[in-house]
Parts: structure tokens; C-alpha cells; sequence
């Protein structure tokens, strides 16, 4: 069994009631290998052997009965001196143990550092160089465009492959133009076909079976982006238009610029969007104000919390990048036509 089919959305999503719960002794456990580069947090370990309550269950390799999640309740189980624990085993090798211990922390329990959670995806990557970068991002909880820079690093153990499984567990191309021809092709041969058999039979997610659909019906070229089959001949259009390069480095100066913008600013949504983005660079300035004054209880789910925003604001400038885009393609259409 690979590490896709034992690592199943229920458990990427922090789901663990499925897997088997018993108790066994505190002395047969083994300490994880963890994805925390510094190891466990002693504080932490005391403030949760105070605790006077049954500790959730731990997760652990069934096989090897080495903790994947749970070294602090271990370890503060071990301080309590308690004989047992209550566990939840898996069934699966080193590698898919790893990524299910890096996965289930980035949802609860102490946060991982931005160190850690690098770490991590360097050594998942290398684990599973057919993972995309989507795939790696999900368990890690970093940007997709960080596991891609993480990727790129020379390593003579990162395997480049020519496909990656990406998080439905599809495998796609690395090459987007052979899926974009595949598909092409099918809806050429089929053309009643709907999305979905599209996407199947040619490898693609659907949205890109829209995209080369929409394509064809427009007379344009299905495989580029950059380019079209206009009446007067094939043209390219420019690429996007870029930020300046320190604007796109640093999000300060991109927001001064919006907010100097009359432009950006003159409308209700502009300015919601401007005190959005202000509090952003508050809690950049004073993220560890705010850290040391959260609650101990409360720091998974604030952790959470931030994780969640974190996606949304990340998705959220990708639809920009994707308008952006079209903006400019329309632009470059109206000038050539």
C-alpha cells in the first residue's frame, strides 16, 4: 500500500477517529522521529503532566510502535509516571508516518516553525518527488510557490519526474502543454463530451479541459496561453505585466502603493480592503506581542485560526494574478485586432 492510499483525505484532514484506539504500556513506546527540529518544548511537557485528565490518545506506528503524534503527551505521561496510554495505530512505513506526524501538527497541537514545516517539505519532497507542489503544501502548510523554490534547490536526491500526483491524487504532467494537446485532440474526436470525460481521458483537471475547449471554440491556439490564431495571423501576447520587482518582495511598499493609489482607494471595497491589508502589517510588526498574550489553551486553535486566513489570503491573490492575467490578454487582443 502506498502512502496516498493509507494517507486518505480523512487523515490529511485531521480526522484520526478512524483509526483503532487501545492502550498499551508507557515503557513499549518509542519517541517519534519528529518533524520539530529542537525537539519538544519541556514547558510544554510540564504544563500538560499538571493536566488531571486522560490525555488524548497518541498516534502511533503499529509496526514499529514508534510515536508519529503525541511525544509531548509522552513525555508528560512519563513524568506523570503513568503505566499506560491510550493510543490510535497506523499502519504504514517510515515515510508515510512522517508526513501523517507533519500533517496532524500543522492542525492542532504546538505550532511547528516556519523552520520546521521547510524542513519537512524538503524531506517529503524527496520521499515523494512525484507529490506536487500543491500536494506537499497541503500537509506542511506552507505556499505551494515555497515548496516549488524548495524544489528547485540543487539536491542530487530530489528526483525530477516528468508527472506528480496532485492532492485528488491524480497524476499530472509537468509538461501542461502535452495534457493541453492530449485533451485538444479528444474533444476534436469527441466533441459531446463533457468536462469531466475530458479531464479523465486526457489527464487534465477540468478547469484546464475548460479552458482548452473555450480555446477552440474561439479559433485559438489550445495549447498556449501566450498565444491565438487571430484573423490576421498567429500573434503572442505579451506576457503579464508584472509588479516592480520590490513591490512584488516586499508587501509593504505593494500596500503604501495601493494606498497612494486614488484610484484603488476612491471605492467602498478599495478602502475595506486597505484597513484589511493595514492590520496585516500590524501583525507583522507585532506578531510576538500578540503571541505571548494568547491563552496556553487557546494557542492550537489560534494557530488555526491563522492557518486558515493564511489560505484564504493566498487564494485570494490568485485570483488576482488570474484577472490580472485576462486583463491583460484582453488589452493585448483589442491593440491587435
Amino acid at each position: 500500500m502506498n502512502a496516498a492510499t493509507q494517507l486518505n483525505e480523512s487523515l490529511l484532514q485531521g480526522n484520526l477517529d478512524r483509526l483503532p484506539k487501545t492502550r498499551v504500556p508507557v515503557a513499549s513506546l518509542m519517541d517519534a522521529e519528529s518533524p520539530r527540529c529542537l525537539g519538544e518544548d519541556p514547558e510544554h511537557v510540564r504544563a500538560i503532566a499538571e493536566l488531571e485528565e486522560d490525555l488524548p490518545p497518541i498516534v502511533v506506528n503499529r509496526a514499529s510502535r514508534r510515536v508519529i503524534d503525541g511525544m509531548h503527551r509522552l513525555k508528560a505521561a512519563r513524568l506523570r509516571g503513568d503505566d499506560e496510554v491510550e493510543v490510535r495505530l497506523f499502519d504504514g512505513d517510515d515515510a508515510s508516518s512522517f508526513v501523517l506526524a507533519v500533517r496532524v501538527n500543522i492542525i492542532h497541537g504546538l505550532p511547528l516553525t516556519l523552520t520546521d514545516r521547510k524542513a519537512a517539505a524538503e524531506r517529503i519532497v524527496k520521499a515523494y518527488p512525484q507529490w506536487s507542489d500543491r500536494m506537499v503544501a497541503l500537509v506542511t502548510g506552507l505556499a505551494a510557490k515555497t515548496v516549488a523554490a524548495l524544489r528547485g534547490r540543487p539536491s542530487g536526491e530530489i528526483h525530477h519526474l516528468d508527472g506528480r500526483v496532485g492532492r485528488d491524487g491524480r497524476v499530472r504532467p509537468l509538461d501542461a502543454a502535452e495534457g493541453r494537446e492530449r485533451a485538444a485532440k479528444f474533444i476534436a474526436a469527441n466533441p459531446s463530451k463533457s468536462l469531466r470525460e475530458i479531464a479523465r481521458a486526457s489527464g487534465v483537471s477540468p478547469e484546464t479541459a475548460r479552458s482548452v475547449r473555450h480555446r477552440m471554440h474561439n479559433g485559438e491556439d489550445p495549447v498556449s496561453r501566450r498565444k491565438c490564431t487571430a484573423k490576421g495571423g498567429g500573434t503572442r501576447l505579451p506576457a503579464r505585466s508584472e509588479p516592480e520587482g520590490k513591490l512584488e518582495r516586499d508587501g509593504g511598499l505593494a500596500v503604501r502603493a495601493l494606498t497612494a493609489d486614488p484610484a484603488f482607494r476612491s471605492s467602498e471595497s478599495g478602502r475595506v480592503l486597505l484597513r484589511m491589508l493595514a492590520m496585516y502589517q500590524m501583525l507583522e510588526r507585532h506578531r510576538h506581542e500578540f503571541i505571548e498574550r494568547i491563552p496556553g489553551h487557546c494557542l492550537p486553535r489560534a494557530a488555526a485560526a491563522a492557518y486558515h486566513c493564511a489560505r484564504v489570503w493566498h487564494d485570494f491573490g490568485e485570483c488576482i494574478e488570474r484577472r490580472s492575467e485576462l486583463i491583460a490578454g484582453a488589452s493585448a487582443l483589442a491593440s491587435n485586432s
